[in-house]
């Protein structure tokens, strides 16, 4: 650093000069008007100063010169003026520093801007792990690390899932099985099934979907007869669904406290099974002689009588029903009309209802009503008249068919009438008929009563601008 300092003043003779004079002139307070340099040199406020005392003073002018140096270096650096040989600031010319510490402290721009590049090409800043789109190689171990350790070099790393115990079970895999009823997909069930690890709970899962079934609705065990068939071969075995249902035939005397009808629905559950081979065909077999409980006799029974119908031409895929919007239209008005049969021969409401419910369509009973009232105006006895008279009042007084949907029934009847009519030449009259007790018993409310259409010309009251009565709907004729 000395070095450089001499090297500086031999360079800057006018500058060391001035530096001198008014180092000088500071030191020496007495000492009048300057004669020449060797008496300042020499002697200091009157005193003689020795070649020891000449080395102090020469260190003491080169470390002001350094700060002084370091100082205008530091402020002119940025604004790139410099000064010319006759002392005159001179701008526009850069100059760039002088002092070799100035030029490792200077790290940013002194003229305010910089590239406009991002902070070290965009892999600095918080949160930041590297240059977008940059690809980091495998790590070489360094064998000289003092937490090298020669066994973990052919370590292969995995994820390890616990195995779910009893009570985790049933949290983790009840809710999936219930947001299954509503999707109905069984490649999402296999997929979250097989990234749990079940271990010995894997038998478990047929049980738990069955159980929830039979609280469920029909559709849902459709459902849920499907998933097992789906499941069984990529997720589950056939000796956990053996197990699985074992299980429920030894918990049926507690499944009926809450479903009264388990035994015959564990047994079309087995049948199900057994046509999806899922359960070995002798299974029901191994069961003979050695069955206590009347309801897992009675689901065996069933089981059985199913499965030799099957030979027959029964086809046990149909017993649960798709359910819902899932079946077509052409079926659902079959078994709608059979259900009506059905309730012209036994008479049993109750069992009309509950078949109307297993459907689970209620946007689609406005069918119903209309394939009722057809069936009325078809008939050739009061009994048919009667008798889905009362079906309907019952149904109506249930809410089991909606205001709505009974109005778009009676509706279709009349914009319909006319095409019956060529068929049923008593069409007309048994409509009003109907219509009339309809209204009286209270199945519908005098608006839809006053839009039956006219027996003569088939006209509404409100096309003919008559009074909504159904008196002076009847002076008409």
């Amino acid at each position: 650093m000395a070095a450089d300092c001499e090297a500086w003043l031999n360079a800057n003779p006018v500058e060391a000069e001035n530096l001198s004079d008014s180092v000088v002139s500071e030191d020496e307070g007495n000492v009048g008007t300057l004669g020449n340099n060797k008496n300042i040199t020499n002697e200091i406020n009157g005193n003689w100063l020795s070649s020891s005392s000449n080395s102090i003073h020469e260190a003491r002018l080169k470390a002001k010169a350094k700060r002084r140096l370091r100082k205008n270096s530091s402020r002119d650096s940025g604004r790139g003026d410099s000064l010319s040989d006759n002392g005159d600031l001179v701008r526009g010319t850069a100059v760039a520093p002088t002092s070799p510490k100035s030029k490792l402290m200077d790290r940013k721009s002194r003229l305010g801007k910089g590239r406009g590049l991002p902070k070290k090409g965009g892999a600095g800043g918080k949160g930041v792990w590297g240059r977008s789109g940059e690809v980091y190689g495998p790590q070489q171990v360094d064998e000289k690390d003092p937490n090298y350790d020669e066994a973990q070099e052919n370590c292969v790393y995995e994820t390890v899932v616990p195995p779910l115990d009893e009570r985790d079970f049933e949290k983790t895999v009840t809710p999936i099985v219930q947001e299954y009823f509503e999707h109905g997909d069984t490649n999402e069930v296999a997929e979250l099934l097989s990234e749990l690890n079940l271990g010995p709970m894997r038998s478990e899962v047929p049980s738990l979907a069955v159980s929830l079934a039979l609280e469920a609705k029909s559709s849902h065990r459709e459902l849920t007869s499907r998933l097992l068939a789906d499941l069984c071969g990529s997720v589950l075995f056939r000796s956990d669904m053996e197990k699985s249902f074992d299980k429920l035939l030894r918990e049926l005397p507690e499944l009926v406290l809450d479903t009264p009808g388990a035994p015959r629905l564990m047994g079309l559950f087995i049948a199900r099974a057994v046509n999806d081979q899922i359960l070995s065909k002798s299974y029901i077999e191994g069961y003979k002689g050695r069955v206590g409980c009347e309801y897992t006799r009675a689901a065996l029974d069933r089981a059985t009588v199913l499965l030799k119908m099957t030979k027959e031409g029964l086809r046990v895929d149909n017993q649960w029903s798709a359910g819902g919007g899932r079946r077509p239209v052409t079926q659902l008005v079959k078994e709608m009309n059979l259900l009506l049969k059905e309730y012209i021969l036994s008479g049993d409401s109750k069992e009309a209802e509950r078949c109307l419910r297993d459907l689970e369509v209620p946007h689609f009973h406005h069918e119903f009503v209309y394939e009722a009232i057809v069936m009325v105006l078809e008939s050739k006895g009061e009994k048919t008249f009667n008798m889905l008279l009362q079906l309907l009042r019952s149904l109506a007084v249930s809410s089991i068919i909606t205001v709505e949907q009974m109005r778009r029934g009676y509706e279709r009847v009349y914009m319909d009438i006319a095409e019956i009519n060529i068929d049923v030449p008593r069409a007309y009259f048994l409509l009003e008929q109907f219509v009339e007790k309809s209204f009286s018993i209270g199945v519908i409310d005098v608006k839809l009563r006053d839009l039956c259409p006219w027996a003569a010309k088939g006209l509404s009251v409100r096309e003919t601008g008559v009074s909504s009565s159904w008196n002076a709907k009847k002076e008409l004729f």
